[in-house]
């Protein structure tokens, strides 16, 4: 167990720490970016029109990816019942508007890249990783990305020995569902009540609080907000304010 000092916020008797990925662990942005305008594009080929609608939907906007966006925080799922909400407004029938956006999403998934060689991991947020290792904190990973792109990104980069535990969103359990951090915490043998989720989104902070975390912190463009469960929030400039003490 380890104490980190946040500043105003100090946590007490922490054994874990879980992690997002997109956009907190992984440097994801221009990866979903492209993603998302290729799937733009492919809806709009079949429905004319609708791609700057879909675009705005996605949270793509001229060169960057809002970290709070559909396309940053939902799953797959979610991303294809908000743009098929959109074709059927043309006036398909859903179950068509539906296999429409499906197909397409298959269709930008050929013309894109392997996902995990365009999303490392962040420099800082991982130097962060190896001093909780060293403070005997256990890590976790918990995103709204697919188990299969999650396993892919620890393959391709090597983290398996980082980060043991990690799970992916799927149709019937994705965040802020707290079941998916309580069954991360139990494949740690750690409690909720002693584990901090560091995200980007408030998905994220909604988890951890449903799951009675200890607190979460999450990482906006301009800081940190620390989110205590029984504390008011507060803020820190970077990761690398942490104090951890033994």
């Amino acid at each position: 167990m380890a104490t980190l000092d946040c500043g105003q916020v100090v946590f007490t008797d922490i054994r874990a720490v879980v992690f997002d990925k997109d956009g907190t662990l992984a440097d994801s942005e221009r990866f979903l970016w492209q993603l998302g305008t290729f799937r733009a594009a492919q809806i709009a080929m079949r429905v004319p029109g609708l791609q700057p609608d879909l675009l705005r939907l996605f949270g793509c906007d001229r060169d960057r990816v809002h970290p709070a966006g559909l396309l940053a925080v939902g799953t797959r799922q979610e991303n294809e019942i908000a743009a098929a909400a959109y074709v059927a407004a043309t006036g398909q029938p859903w179950a068509a508007s539906l296999q429409l956006v499906q197909t397409a999403f298959l269709e930008a998934d050929h013309r894109s890249d392997r996902k995990a060689k365009h999303t490392p991991p962040i420099p800082t947020v991982l130097a962060f990783l190896h001093t909780l290792i060293a403070a005997d904190i256990q890590i976790g990973l918990v995103s709204a990305d697919s188990p299969s792109n999650v396993q892919d990104f620890l393959d391709y980069y090597n983290l398996h020995p980082l980060i043991p535990v990690a799970y992916g969103s799927t149709p019937t359990l994705s965040k802020p569902d707290p079941a998916l951090l309580v069954q991360t915490c139990h494949a740690l043998n750690v409690s909720p009540a002693q584990t901090l989720v560091i995200g980007d989104a408030a998905t994220d902070t909604q988890m951890a609080h449903a799951a009675h975390a200890a607190g979460a912190l999450e990482i906006t463009p301009t800081a940190i907000a620390i989110y205590p469960a029984t504390q008011p929030p507060s803020s820190i400039p970077t990761l690398a304010a942490i104090r951890l003490w033994p």
